[in-house]
């Protein structure tokens, strides 16, 4: 049998693609390559380059490749992207899920797993979050992903789907062997984006919001590497087919860091004190959101092994070093072709 991997070049997605070949799994990655590059589909995968809304599609691929189970990561994730374009985020991020459930569905694939946000939770009243803190997101992304979770559920009532949903919190990071990584051009993920500024792809960056109820004014986020993360969805395809019942998780570490730790921490690896600047707060940001983390613990035995903020700005650093190394050695090709 086959795991289906939409979104499988991107950057979450190909890091479970790599977890799920040292299981010897067979993978099919489903692509349309808006966000998603080749380059990070590891060799002898198998790529199909379309849309998840494709029901044409999908009602052949599911078949054609015994498809048993699917990992769903074919998202827009920008949140202040989806409060200036949200029909967009609905339809793009809501109703091709919609048509991809729906293919599960009738293709009889029982094995669900969401890549859901911790963006459901919007201004949670208290914190730590648990997966029983009432959902209320703030952002069009946040409610985009939220309705998908409530029609998964849905289905598993109906149809005897069993959906494991992750709720994110910040993912960050990159393959430590670098054979992954962000690699989405002008990023908002803040670490990137620190890292990218430390390296000098970026003259500097920018803080939104100083002024927020937190111990220094900046946001407070807790950053999960995404090595860690890809391994609690190869643990939950494991739990599904042992014939566990769907869950909603909470991937995260249990403690956060603000913006401006992050910042000085990415000054300390780098060792380049990089220019920042201060901005006006972001539309769907809050002002902090940090999980427990105890729940996926328990049920899936998840055990991280990078649970440490200088660790995932490490391999971050090392991942954007490689992208800039490839990108001197493209130019290099490029002005020897035209010599």
């Amino acid at each position: 049998m086959t795991v289906l991997v939409t979104g499988g070049a991107g950057y979450i997605g190909s890091h479970m693609v790599l977890d799920l070949m040292k299981t010897g799994e067979e993978i099919v990655v489903l692509d349309d390559f808006s966000t998603g590059f080749p380059g990070l589909v590891p060799a002898g995968v198998r790529v199909v380059e379309g849309d998840i809304g494709n029901r044409k599609l999908l009602e052949r691929l599911i078949p054609d490749y015994r498809i048993d189970a699917i990992a769903h990561f074919a998202a827009k994730i920008v949140v202040p992207e989806s409060v200036e374009k949200p029909l967009f985020y609905y339809d793009n991020n809501t109703s091709r899920a919609r048509t991809l459930i729906e293919a599960a569905v009738n293709g009889g694939v029982k094995h669900f797993i969401f890549s859901s946000t911790a963006a459901v939770y919007g201004n949670a009243e208290t914190m730590p979050v648990t997966e029983e803190t009432p959902p209320n997101p703030v952002s069009p992304y946040g409610r985009s992903k939220l309705m998908v979770e409530w029609m998964l559920e849905d289905a598993r009532v109906a149809y005897g789907v069993e959906p494991m949903i992750l709720r994110y919190f910040n993912v960050a990071g990159a393959d430590p062997l670098c054979r992954s990584g962000q690699a989405t051009p002008r990023a908002t993920h803040l670490i990137k984006t620190a890292v990218e500024a430390a390296v000098g792809k970026r003259a500097g960056m920018s803080i939104f919001g100083t002024d927020y109820p937190t111990a220094d004014g900046t946001c407070v986020r807790d950053y999960i590497h995404v090595s860690d993360l890809a391994r609690a969805h190869v643990l939950a395809l494991d739990y599904l087919r042992k014939g566990g019942k769907g869950q909603v998780l909470n991937c995260a570490y249990g403690h956060g860091s603000s913006v401006s730790e992050v910042i000085e921490t990415v000054r300390k690896v780098s060792g380049v004190n990089f220019n920042v600047e201060t901005a006006p707060r972001r539309a769907g940001d809050p002002a902090e959101i940090v999980a427990t983390g105890e729940k996926i613990r328990s049920v899936l035995g998840w055990e991280p092994q990078y649970d440490d903020l200088e660790t995932i700005v490490t391999h971050a650093l090392a991942w954007e070093r490689k992208l800039m190394d490839q990108s001197r050695q493209a130019d290099a090709r490029a002005a020897l072709a035209t010599v």
